[in-house]
């Protein structure tokens, strides 16, 4: 079983729903970044993004190695992988409906 099926969409999908959060993913998809400079991106105190970080660490979008004394956050496409496959899943039964009730129309008005 890969990573992404392991991490519980329900808590990532919690996780995404905050607005802070959502803007630490942006500042930390382009690489390993320590807490003060993620903190400093969002315009966040260091303890309330420190929060948000292991927030996202526990909901599987980010992930945390060390350097030296530095701890350093990134982004985990796993966590966003999880969430795709399961928003995916509503997709072909999303357009399936779409194109019935568009036949449907298209027979009402020739018909």
């Amino acid at each position: 079983m890969g990573a992404a099926e392991t991490i519980d969409v329900d808590v990532t999908l919690r996780a995404l729903a905050d607005g802070n959060r959502r803007a630490i993913l942006r500042v930390i998809r382009s690489g390993p970044q320590p807490v003060g400079a993620v903190a400093q991106a969002v315009g966040l105190s260091q303890q309330t993004t420190s929060h948000h970080l292991r927030t996202l660490e526990k909901a599987g979008l980010a992930t945390v190695s060390t350097d030296r004394t530095r701890r350093l956050y990134a982004l985990n496409t796993d966590g966003l992988a999880a969430v795709r496959s399961y928003l995916d899943d509503f997709w072909p039964g999303r357009l399936a409906a779409l194109k019935t009730a568009v036949e449907q129309r298209e027979d009402e008005q020739h018909g």
